[in-house]
């Protein structure tokens, strides 16, 4: 028998009633042409701190024995599952301490400690966190709140695949991220018990799959490195429970690149006009890089949205320039009055925008009276930037390799 059932999912959901947000289910016509089939997207990004980790921290959090309450809990996190606990611990009244490593994103610890939790630093990655959150519960017997290897999580990350069965009563196949594996495995109980004939698919990314090679021995492999930008779903070994619960439900985990995770977010916020993080969109990512059989209607889960300011402007910029709407440009002119605003003429007659312009005369390559000329464009294409190029190298401007 599952170490989660269906039961446990609903009672979760009794629980969390009053402290959700219902996380629309909408139709994407951008995502749905790239695909050919009907795609829809689960929310979760805006959900109550911004992920679906509330449903777990708070469901587990809420089966506390009187005397674990008054000890507090502890958590370790990169920064979703810190929220969600961080949340899920004021709104019952139980203080709650979160060890974040020091290379957390800085919005990350400052809504954690906005929802109340203390917030201890670690120095090192997630692991040292991790260790630092067991040691203080076993020093002052305050519980450890796992960020999904418990069923009480679990069961509380189920909740969302109850709601997908009555949002999308016809879904043929539903697309999650994995990371340790607490989403997909609750959403896997609640819709085998409900859809039993739904296609589920997980999706790591590649420099953090751990799943794959753990499915094919039997038992958990850890990964000795961890190398994403996908830091929600960075996890270097799956859980026990988790992967016992998404070997026998899940049909098919599948990875995506860190490119194609950057591409997804750029177009959910262009297309879809909703903010995700890498592993937030590490569904949608899998979809449009064709990893998946689009049996539709589909449903993609947007399990999280909090990412840095900082890392959203790189991540749009590198995904703009992979597909020919941001391009850089060196050439060389000559060292001498106008030879500037020639060049702009025929970067102008192409039909470029200029963003940026900077000059180098110190190049080993340039010869006596050159200047090295680097623009950064506004372009309309990979085709628009080839036709650019050929018009500069035409009117006599050699296009240098970036």
């Amino acid at each position: 028998m599952p170490s989660v059932t269906i039961d446990d999912v609903r009672a979760a959901a009794d629980r969390l009633g009053a402290v959700l947000q219902l996380t629309p289910v909408e139709r994407s016509r951008a995502i749905s042409g790239a695909v050919g089939a009907e795609v829809w997207l689960k929310c979760e990004n805006l959900q109550r701190t911004g992920s679906f980790k509330l449903r777990g921290a708070f469901n587990r959090i809420a089966q506390l024995e009187a005397d674990e309450r008054d000890r507090g809990v502890v958590c370790a996190s990169a920064g979703n599952h810190a929220q969600g606990v961080a949340l899920a611990a004021t709104l019952q009244g139980v203080r709650a301490t979160v060890f974040m490593p020091q290379e957390a994103a800085l919005p990350k610890i400052a809504a954690t400690e906005a929802y109340g939790a203390e917030v201890v630093l670690v120095e090192g990655k997630l692991g040292a966190a991790l260790q630092a959150a067991s040691d203080a519960a076993d020093t002052d017997g305050r519980v450890l709140v796992h960020p999904f290897d418990h069923e009480h999580v679990i069961a509380g990350q189920g909740t969302v695949g109850l709601e997908i069965a009555r949002q999308v009563p016809d879904v043929a196949t539903v697309v999650v991220c994995l990371g340790g594996g607490g989403l997909l495995a609750g959403v896997a109980v609640a819709l085998r018990a409900l859809k039993p004939h739904v296609r589920i698919v997980g999706v790591q990314a590649e420099g953090a799959a751990a799943y794959p090679a753990s499915l094919s021995a039997g038992r958990p492999i850890a990964l000795r490195e961890l190398d994403t930008i996908a830091d929600g779903i960075a996890v270097p070994r799956p859980g026990d429970l988790t992967l016992a619960l998404i070997d026998e439900l899940v049909d098919e985990v599948v990875t995506v690149s860190d490119q194609e995770l950057a591409s997804a977010v750029v177009l959910l916020l262009e297309r879809a006009k909703l903010v995700a993080e890498p592993a937030g969109a590490a569904a949608v990512a899998a979809l449009l890089a064709g990893r998946i059989d689009p049996t539709g209607p589909v449903v993609a889960t947007l399990s999280g949205g909090n990412i840095d300011p900082l890392v959203l402007q790189h991540l749009v910029t590198g995904g703009l320039a992979t597909v020919g709407r941001y391009a850089t440009v060196r050439t060389r002119v000559a060292d001498s009055p106008g030879a500037l605003s020639a060049l702009l003429q025929v970067v102008g007659s192409a039909r470029a925008n200029v963003v940026g312009v900077s000059h180098h005369r110190l190049e080993r390559r340039l010869q006596l009276g050159q200047v090295e000329v680097v623009l950064e464009l506004e372009t309309r294409g990979n085709d628009h930037v080839a036709e650019l190029q050929r018009t500069l190298a035409d009117a006599g401007y050699p296009v240098d390799p970036s």
